[in-house]
C-alpha cells in the first residue's frame, strides 16, 4: 500500500471570519462556503486544506476539546520576495488579524513573519533571500 500526504484540517470557531483570513492569503475559497460546516480547497501543489466548525467536529467526536497551552500546527505561505512578506504582514494586520511576530530576517536566509488566524493558529509568511 502506498500512502501520500493529501490534506490538512483545521477547526474554525467562526467559519466566515476564518475563511476571510485565508482569502487574504490568496486562497480561492468560494464566498458561499462561509456558512458551511465543512469547507475544503485544493491549494497549489495539490494538498487539500480543510476547515470544520467546532460543532461539526463535536458531532463526530462529542469529547473533542480545543487544544490548550500552545499551538499544535503552523501553516506557512511563501510570499515570493522579502518585500512581499512585509506587504502581506501589513495587509493582514491592517485587516484586523493579530500579528504574532513582525517581519524579521531569519538566520536561515529567509524573511519571516507570523500572523495568527482567527482561531489562534500561527501562519508563517516567508520568502528566501536571493543573492
Amino acid at each position: 500500500m502506498t500512502m501520500q500526504f493529501s490534506a490538512l484540517g483545521l477547526v474554525a470557531d467562526d467559519m466566515a471570519k476564518t475563511l476571510a483570513f485565508y482569502r487574504l492569503l490568496g486562497l480561492d475559497i468560494p464566498a458561499g462556503a462561509d456558512a458551511e460546516p465543512h469547507v475544503d480547497v485544493i491549494v497549489p501543489g495539490g494538498v487539500r486544506l480543510m476547515w470544520d466548525t467546532a460543532e461539526a467536529v463535536r458531532s463526530i467526536d462529542p469529547t473533542w476539546k480545543p487544544p490548550s497551552g500552545g499551538h499544535r500546527v503552523a501553516l506557512a505561505f511563501d510570499c515570493g520576495s522579502p518585500a512581499a512578506v512585509d506587504s502581506a504582514y501589513a495587509e493582514i494586520t491592517a485587516a484586523g488579524h493579530a500579528g504574532h511576530h513582525a517581519p524579521w530576517d531569519a538566520p536561515w536566509g529567509q524573511r519571516y513573519a507570523t500572523v495568527l488566524d482567527p482561531d489562534g493558529n500561527p501562519v508563517d509568511l516567508f520568502a528566501t533571500f536571493t543573492s
